[in-house]
């Protein structure tokens, strides 16, 4: 399974798989029932998850709502550390993950919008260079594993910062690979895949970054708070929701003017 995973990944265009993919994923959930791990997102169980990545990461898909070992550390981190499930709020998800858009549609409180240059998921086309809103629009901006895509990650996170009210805060995931680089390195020129994947870790990407990602996001003029809550968590718990261990969230506030 793994390595057909990884095949489609390596060969089908992102937007194709993001309109068919769920419908196969449920077909193959048949086949791994269960009760050994639980996605706290759909509360669904299985003997374990589908394998995912263009490696094969073992455990880390839910075939029920397709959330990943990241997305289901960030739902619990809302969950348990942040008012997001209960308070009125305006929000932009760029790049929505297909687990969540259901699920933040149904909050009663959430105006909800997504966006994204290319992923049919979205609701509005937008390249997130140049958002197409009136500064201090929304209170909350998701923002997950994008900014490693764009040519220029830092008139991005100053795109946002814009449109944020002030004390709004965005989450700002990134692809982390291990040992984790001390600087970021870039090249939005590099055209060559084989060597985008030699350097930044996959061929769509265009930077890796380093330890320096949190100084970078402040750099552009938003405080930045580095969530350890993986470290919160018991072990039992980490094991049983697959959670990506030693992964920090990065949560982004502009600063009250």
């Amino acid at each position: 399974m793994k390595y057909i995973i990884s095949f489609f990944l390596k060969t089908i265009p992102r937007k194709q798989l993001q309109l068919v993919s769920h419908y196969v994923l449920k077909i193959l959930s048949l086949f791994y029932m269960g009760n050994q791990v639980e996605c706290p997102v759909c509360l669904r169980q299985f003997r374990k998850f589908l394998p995912y990545g263009r490696i094969g990461r073992p455990n880390a898909l839910c075939p029920h709502c397709l959330s990943l070992e990241r997305h289901r550390l960030l739902w619990l981190f809302l969950k348990d550390k942040t008012e997001f499930f209960t308070i009125s709020a305006k929000m932009l998800h760029i790049a929505p993950e297909l687990c969540y858009i259901k699920r933040f549609e149904s909050l009663p409180k959430l105006d909800y919008l997504t966006a994204d240059i290319e992923s049919p998921l979205a609701k509005i086309k937008m390249d997130i260079h140049d958002i197409p809103f009136p500064e201090n629009t929304f209170d909350v901006i998701f923002c997950n594993h994008v900014l490693e895509h764009v040519q220029d990650d830092k008139k991005a996170l100053s795109e946002m910062l814009r449109v944020l009210k002030p004390g709004g805060w965005a989450i700002l995931q990134i692809p982390i690979f291990k040992p984790l680089i001390d600087q970021t390195i870039e090249d939005p020129t590099l055209k060559d895949p084989k060597k985008r994947a030699e350097l930044f870790g996959q061929d769509d990407h265009v930077r890796m970054y380093g330890k320096d990602y949190a100084d970078r996001i402040r750099s552009t003029g938003f405080d930045v708070i580095e969530e350890h809550f993986i470290t919160e968590l018991a072990p039992s718990l980490v094991k049983k929701h697959a959670l990506p261990e030693g992964e920090i969230i990065h949560r982004a506030i502009k600063p009250n003017q």
